[in-house]
């Protein structure tokens, strides 16, 4: 039942907008499905679905591009040296260890996010410019996601 439930939310997503869980909960009992918002949400969870800029302003579930090994080794990195993520505007303020801010924005080049347009990185913060205030939330959502945040 899962299984069929969570194949449902992908053919959801890739065909519709979906901004809200209440949006695909509701998707999805109009496909026959019996759900609760805690089911959807847990459902996210589990699936790793993440949040991008979709048109205008909005944003939208995508499903998590699958990760290689070289993009693990990144997102350890990250794991091991950010302390905290704050959105400023259109900027991201990343917290780091002492000595870990340069380590932690090599990763996130190297990661090649595309809401990124470039890093700054002192002992332990980075400043990561992002083009939009939208955009910098959702590159929020996923590095927090990277980081076992969500």
């Amino acid at each position: 039942m899962k299984k069929g439930r969570h194949d449902k939310i992908l053919e959801i997503i890739e065909n519709n907008e979906i901004e809200t869980q209440g949006e695909l909960a509701e998707l999805l009992r109009k496909s026959g499905f019996t759900v609760t918002q805690a089911t959807v949400s847990r459902d996210i969870r589990e699936m790793g679905l993440v949040k991008v800029a979709a048109s205008g302003t909005k944003q939208k579930y995508q499903a998590a591009k699958p990760v290689n090994e070289e993009q693990n080794r990144f997102i350890r990195v990250l794991r091991d040296s950010v302390q905290s993520v704050d959105q400023a505007q259109n900027l991201l303020v990343i917290r780091t260890g002492s000595g870990m801010a340069m380590a932690a924005a090599a990763a996130l080049d190297h990661l090649q996010l595309p809401e990124i347009v470039g890093c700054i990185a002192g002992d332990d913060t980075i400043m990561a410019a992002v083009r939009t205030v939208e955009e910098t939330a959702v590159l929020m959502e996923k590095i927090r996601h990277m980081l076992g945040e969500v």
